[in-house]
């Protein structure tokens, strides 16, 4: 019954978000280099009569990047968007969208002025209902058109300038498959000759901020195809694990009983297909991935080069990387040292924090223990395991958000490698995103991790209840002791006042002293108190 309700939302579909809106990836948009789509409520440019937006011109970064790409203005990605587009929309108050027809990350309501909080689950704490719902929200994702965007089959060159529009339409699920690989592809340099020291999603300090906004976007999308606005993505907490165990066909695909590097026929992801897998492919003929079909995902877990990953990374190495207390170090690429995120990337030891490319941590460990379709970089999130597994990654990266309070300035703002520094657009997201966006708590993004929330006070009577059991045990004393005091001031008066008396017919020569000095502090002392 699920399947079929899902089913038949393909005949209601809403909005995706993600590369080209397919507004503009047309000869007109393209030459002016105008990207600024009628908002629908009101029909104008951006929403701009109802406020919401308007058509400016994009404001590109000019701090210095790192020595890691020595090349200019032979690449479609360098100061994106600026190579297709010059003039975006650039949306007000809580308002987003390459048409500023959306709301921000973490609003909701017809203004866009309702906060919301959602929380991501641990995979394994989903009912069955709510699990199958998942795999089922999965592969209606991977069998739905986007309706809003395309994606490039060819560099802007390639179009003739524009001239020549080269886009095509793409599922949803691998609409984020296709992002994924255009922001980590080589740069093709003409002939045979490519750059492979180039990543706008990887190495360097936007990997986390990067992937934030990947999830931000897949997981909103699930919610629009689905109509299901409470879905938030699960996360599998690896740590400590000792084999794959989401790998069966309870959840995300067990292994196929004859051929160990495919999944299980019992398994819907059996029949999925994967895109942009062969780079060398396509670095050869100097063309960009076209989305067309490869073959079955591939997937043989735990038999892959051990001198290389030997096992699943374990709490104490996620402990290690969270005590880190630099974002980044050095030259803020694989090699940095000391890094909290090339630790957590998986460049650097998990022990020592010292990088070393040759071993894979962390993050990079789970890519390779998969040993297929997930291990290569461009091609990695064909498999479905990639969104549970960035999932927890970004939670670790929001533990050492919480831990740290790092400002916004930590975020290195000039030398990163290309693409990565604090105010670059992410690569290659229309509407644009600046990297400096996402360094900061989930929660002002509007979401949590159960395993990170902090027991909330049910009640104003929840915070004062510490308070009261502290009074409740020292009442009897405090009652003792105001008695005590009354019954010390009642005497002292009554004395003061019988010497009065006594002075009026008594030479102050021979009047004895009241009291002894000493006595007389020590009875202070117990009045004030």
């Amino acid at each position: 019954m699920l399947l079929f309700a899902l089913g038949f939302l393909l005949i209601i579909l809403q909005p995706s978000t993600g590369q080209f809106p397919r507004v503009c990836a047309n000869v007109q948009s393209l030459l002016s280099k105008e990207c600024c789509p009628p908002w629908d409520g009101d029909g104008s440019p951006c929403g701009e009569l109802s406020g919401r937006g308007s058509c400016q011109n994009i404001l590109l970064s000019q701090a210095p990047l790192g020595p890691q790409f020595p090349f200019s203005g032979v690449d479609d990605r360098e100061d994106w968007p600026s190579v297709f587009y010059n003039r975006t929309c650039r949306c007000e108050g809580n308002f987003m969208g390459f048409s500023c027809g959306e709301c921000k990350f973490g609003f909701s309501g017809l203004n866009c002025t309702e906060r919301q909080v959602k929380t991501r689950r641990n995979i394994f704490q989903l009912t069955a209902s709510e699990k199958n719902k998942f795999l089922a929200y999965l592969n209606l994702a991977k069998n739905i058109p986007s309706q809003d965007y395309v994606i490039a089959t060819g560099t802007y060159t390639q179009m003739n300038n524009g001239s020549n529009p080269m886009f095509r339409d793409i599922n949803v699920y691998d609409l984020f498959v296709w992002m994924h690989y255009y922001a980590s592809r080589d740069t093709l340099l003409g002939g045979s000759s490519v750059w492979r020291d180039i990543d706008f999603a990887h190495e360097a300090p936007g990997f986390l901020p990067w992937h934030r906004v990947f999830l931000l976007m897949w997981e909103r999308q699930i919610q629009r195809i689905t109509g299901d606005e409470n879905f938030t993505i699960p996360y599998w907490d690896w740590r400590d694990a000792e084999d794959c165990e989401v790998c069966n066909d309870e959840y995300m695909g067990g292994r196929h009983p004859t051929n160990p590097d495919l999944l299980s026929p019992a398994s819907i992801f059996s029949s999925w297909q994967v895109i942009c897998t062969r780079s060398e492919e396509y670095n050869s003929q100097q063309a960009l991935c076209s989305a067309t079909s490869e073959g079955p995902i591939r997937r043989n877990p735990g038999n892959n080069d051990k001198s290389r990953t030997p096992r699943l990374p374990s709490s104490a190495d996620v402990e290690f990387c969270l005590s880190l207390t630099q974002y980044e170090s050095g030259p803020m690429d694989k090699m940095a040292n000391y890094s909290f995120r090339n630790t957590l990337e998986g460049f650097a030891d998990p022990q020592t924090a010292i990088s070393n490319p040759a071993q894979s941590g962390l993050h990079n460990a789970l890519h390779i223990y998969m040993n297929g379709s997930m291990s290569q970089v461009q091609g990695s999130a064909n498999d479905p395991i990639f969104v549970l597994h960035h999932a927890f990654v970004d939670s670790i990266f929001e533990q050492w958000l919480r831990r740290h309070r790092p400002m916004l300035e930590v975020y290195p703002a000039a030398n990163a490698p290309i693409g990565h520094n604090r105010e670059n657009y992410m690569v290659p997201f229309i509407p644009l995103y600046r990297n400096g966006e996402f360094f900061k708590p989930s929660r002002e993004l509007g979401y949590d991790y159960e395993y990170l929330q902090e027991p909330a006070l049910q009640s104003f009577q929840d915070f004062l209840t510490p308070y009261l059991q502290q009074a409740r045990q020292i009442w009897a004393w405090l009652v003792g002791a105001a008695v005590f005091g009354g019954i010390v001031t009642a005497v002292l008066t009554g004395i003061i006042r019988a010497c009065r008396k006594k002075k009026g017919g008594t030479s102050s020569e021979i009047q004895p002293l009241l009291i002894e000095s000493e006595d007389y502090n020590n009875i202070i002392y117990q009045s004030n108190f």
